[in-house]
């Protein structure tokens, strides 16, 4: 059993107890395949995705025929980006950024190498594009952009209405990868121009190993060629038995966030402003990395020259857990690319760590990890010529 405050919630989120307890019965006693609609087991197992569907669809204002349940939001991006540049053989263009998580930007290089032409877009030292160069690489040959709602690493949330907007004027297919502001309620398909969108159960207080992928069907349609073949599952674009108990927890988990998302939000942005106090208090020459205002509220990323992450990570194992990059890429030490993207190969993009709290995390765990943070830094920055501490 883990011990310790845990402050890494980008990565991956507890599941709420509610979540649980939706999802109990239909790992007992209603255990039927969603698919065999014509005897009750699986009547009952199908009516509870469809109530799912209707939950995921409700928290970003889509329609249920729109969500398609996914294993989660890797799967749900390589569909996005594979499944449109399928559907559209005539285009050979699509625009990311350099900061999207590499279930986009991998694809994205598969189709590169079948002679697609990717533009990756930079970003400024807040991490947020510009919709200026957005503008100028769009073309008739641009069959998507496919731009993130928020960074896992700094938090930076992106201008999505602006870039909806301007890939609606041009008829382009906008996807957004919604991963972490999915527990916020943060995105609106239809108000913002989005076209298809991943989302993640486990960034959103929900089970592990699910995700959808909302797939617009009113004009401008989203039309996407599939690049699984099955049974013909989710309209044939997610084929396999569906994952009842998970379908059902995520549904429960998107309809919590819709409710109570921005309460959360407010708490947690008050929460982090008092630690970010501290630490501009604590230690000299901190940097707080990502747009400070533009930015998801449960995230805080800082680097500190001298002060070796993982070295702190290590040092604080028993008492705080946190993050010095993305959790998809701990098995390399290297810097992150996002970071690099930002900072370029800099101290500053080298020493970044993340803290990010979440629904159940108190003020006193916060102010406890805070505390935990302040004096460890200060230990290992006292070998530092350059880093003096100053509480």
């Amino acid at each position: 059993m883990a011990h310790g405050i845990y402050l890494d919630h980008n990565a991956t989120t507890p599941v709420d107890p509610r979540v649980r307890a939706a999802m109990l019965p239909y790992l007992d006693e209603v255990f039927g395949n969603a698919s065999s609609v014509e005897h009750a087991h699986g009547h009952a197992a199908s009516q509870a995705v469809d109530h799912a569907r209707e939950q995921v669809a409700a928290a970003i204002g889509a329609r249920p025929n729109e969500i398609l349940f996914t294993s989660g939001c890797t799967e749900a991006n390589n569909i996005a980006v594979l499944g449109v540049a399928r559907a559209n053989p005539d285009k050979r263009h699509i625009v990311t950024s350099a900061i999207e998580h590499p279930a986009v930007l991998e694809p994205c290089r598969a189709l590169e190498r079948e002679g697609w032409r990717i533009t990756v877009l930079g970003v400024d030292e807040a991490g947020r594009i510009d919709l200026g160069a957005l503008e100028a690489s769009l073309n008739e040959d641009t069959a998507l952009v496919s731009i993130m709602a928020a960074n896992n690493e700094v938090g930076t949330r992106q201008p999505v209405a602006e870039i909806g907007a301007l890939c609606a004027a041009r008829d382009i297919l906008f996807h957004c990868d919604a991963a972490q502001v999915g527990a916020y309620g943060l995105l609106d398909v239809e108000r913002d121009n989005v076209h298809l969108a991943s989302l993640s159960g486990h960034k959103a207080y929900g089970p592990k190993g699910i995700g959808a992928l909302y797939v617009r069907s009113r004009r401008p349609r989203a039309r996407l060629a599939p690049i699984l073949f099955g049974g013909g599952q989710e309209r044939g674009l997610r084929p396999g038995t569906l994952n009842t108990p998970s379908i059902v927890g995520m549904g429960e988990a998107l309809a919590l966030a819709k409710s109570e998302g921005n309460g959360d939000a407010a708490r947690l942005h008050g929460m982090l402003a008092l630690a970010r106090a501290q630490f501009e208090a604590a230690i000299a020459g901190v940097q707080f990395n990502g747009d400070l205002d533009q930015r998801i509220a449960n995230n805080l990323s800082l680097s500190i020259p001298g002060v070796e992450p993982l070295a702190l990570i290590r040092r604080l194992r028993d008492d705080v857990s946190f993050s010095a990059s993305s959790a998809c890429a701990t098995e390399k030490i290297e810097t992150s690319p996002v970071l690099l993207a930002m900072f370029g190969d800099t101290p500053r993009a080298r020493t970044a760590f993340r803290l990010s709290p979440g629904r159940f995390t108190t003020e006193e765990e916060m102010a406890r990890a805070t505390d935990l943070l302040v004096a460890e830094i200060q230990r290992l920055s006292a070998s530092a010529p350059d880093i003096v501490a100053t509480a």
